[in-house]
């Protein structure tokens, strides 16, 4: 090869190499060129997060690759800023499917994803139960049963899945009496619940732990003072609503009470009242259907919800839930970072329905499931787009009571009681 050639060949890879150069730098830096948008820009990404395991996903309809199988996660990279259709799909289970928009230089992210079986595999567990109760740490439930026109008690453990007899209505009193309102103590070793008896309220604790269960009468605390209208504690305080619609904090002897209203709230005659009392927020139901919030700098009550059918506090008491007859809204109590990053007091709507709402849990920190006349449904928290909403199962006039610890859903449909397998992987 002439000399002439050779410095040729070698001036046009020179060009090459500093023609290329630049464009590699700027590639490993995250530049593509937008040819939609006819410029140069820099890429994001996407992360996800699944359960179940190895997930199959997708991108505006093309299969990308699954989630790892130790983590259930994914990192897609290189992506020119713009929405994307992502779907998540697992046979057998409900897929989940979001439009999410990527940005320059940042990494969107879909964190807690859970896809739901398509059979939620419901067993038959007994019949004849009129409510149950499930215990603090969800190993037991309380139920109460009918034995001909009388009620009994039966405790149930769910890891051996065996049925015990705790109490006949006759225990209480010969002449008959109307049971309500029990709740466990915080260590489970107790229930307290209420009777009617010769038109009297007794109130009686059931140590269930001890054989046989010992029943004892409680006598009400003396030192509940008698002007107060409906109370809750908190932190052991006791926060309470006196008659002349004031709010107090107190300690458990009654005897260092602070005003917290500065007004008077304006009550209401023969109309039931509720404290809860939640970090930084606290709420006064009135007659089942008024939710009132205490504004902090003002210190007085102010409306919040009209319609209110259920209020609950997430499993890392961040969130509330609360819902009316037809929609479901959720109040972050804590500043959330995270993407989507949320205030603190920020209330988000996620869903209103022509059915009407019955009860509703929160299923885990993103998730809640909830019951209509006829349906079981599951929804996610995150409103970026549209909110994906399942419907696991159909039951007809049904409660339902959502367990964390054995991530069971129990369902009385009727006096039936069901149990459905577990429903989180």
């Amino acid at each position: 090869m002439e000399k002439k050639t050779r410095r040729i060949i070698f001036f046009i890879f020179v060009f090459i190499f500093l023609l290329s150069a630049p464009l590699v730098v700027l590639y490993f830096q995250g530049y593509r060129f937008d040819f939609e948008n006819k410029k140069l820009t820099q890429t994001g990404g996407i992360f996800l997060k699944a359960l179940p395991r190895q997930t199959d996903i997708y991108i505006d309809g093309g299969f990308s690759r699954k989630t790892d199988f130790f983590f259930g996660s994914i990192l897609i990279e290189d992506l020119l800023p713009k929405k994307y259709n992502i779907k998540v799909k697992k046979e057998g289970y409900f897929e989940w499917e979001k439009n999410l928009e990527v940005k320059e230089k940042e990494v969107v992210e879909a964190k807690e994803i859970i896809l739901f079986p398509k059979d939620a595999d419901f067993s038959f567990l007994s019949n004849g139960i009129k409510n149950l109760w499930f215990s603090p740490d969800g190993k037991r439930m309380v139920w109460e049963e009918k034995e001909g026109s009388l009620w009994t008690l039966k405790l149930y453990d769910l890891n051996k899945n065996l049925k015990s007899h705790l109490l006949k209505e006759s225990d209480v009193s010969k002449k008959g009496a109307e049971f309500f309102d029990l709740e466990f103590s915080k260590d489970g070793k107790e229930i307290y619940f209420k009777v009617i008896t010769a038109e009297q309220l007794k109130s009686f604790a059931l140590e269930i732990d001890k054989i046989p269960p010992i029943l004892k009468e409680i006598k009400e605390s003396s030192l509940l003072p008698e002007n107060i209208i409906t109370y809750e504690e908190f932190n052991n305080d006791i926060y309470y609503l006196d008659n002349l619609g004031y709010l107090y904090k107190t300690d458990a002897s009654f005897s260092l009470k602070e005003k917290v209203t500065t007004a008077s709230f304006p009550l209401k005659k023969e109309t039931g009242y509720e404290l809860y009392v939640f970090p930084d927020f606290i709420f006064l139901e009135e007659g089942g259907e008024i939710l009132y919030l205490l504004n902090q700098e003002t210190k007085i009550f102010e409306r919040f919800f009209e319609g209110i059918n259920s209020l609950k506090i997430s499993s890392d008491s961040k969130k509330l839930v609360y819902c009316s007859d037809s929609e479901i809204r959720v109040l972050f109590l804590k500043e959330k970072t995270t993407r989507p990053t949320r205030k603190m007091g920020e209330s988000i709507f996620l869903v209103r329905l022509s059915e009407k709402i019955k009860d509703v849990f929160w299923l885990m920190s993103r998730y809640l499931i909830f019951n209509t006349e006829n349906k079981i449904k599951i929804a996610e928290i995150d409103n970026r787009d549209r909110i994906n909403i399942i419907d696991l199962a159909e039951f007809e006039n049904s409660e339902i009571f959502w367990n964390p610890v054995d991530k069971k859903l129990y369902v009385l449909e009727g006096e039936n009681l069901w149990a459905s397998k577990n429903l989180i992987p």
